[in-house]
């Protein structure tokens, strides 16, 4: 099974249980049917941004402590650079 198979796999088991549970196939009590099941994909959304967010910062943050990798765009940069200096580009 591939990355995407299991992504969507995922994706459409959750949301059949969300739509179980806002169409009211399984009971619940009233509370919870009307005050948390519509917020559900709201709430699904903002967690999965912070997440993303937290993933992203943490990868900023720990940037230098990958050598290979920084050494490898500097590289990159430095190819630019050559690069563009070639085609009578002013780069500093």
């Amino acid at each position: 099974m591939t990355r995407a198979q299991q992504t969507i796999s995922v994706f459409v088991l959750l949301t059949s249980l969300y739509a179980a549970f806002f169409l009211g196939v399984v009971p619940t009590s009233p509370k919870i049917q009307d005050d948390i099941v519509p917020v559900l994909p709201f709430w699904a959304l903002v967690s999965f941004g912070a997440y993303l967010l937290f993933k992203l910062g943490y990868g900023v943050f720990t940037f230098n402590d990958v050598p290979e990798a920084h050494k490898e765009l500097m590289a990159e940069i430095e190819q630019a650079r050559t690069e563009l200096r070639a085609k009578g580009v002013s780069v500093d």
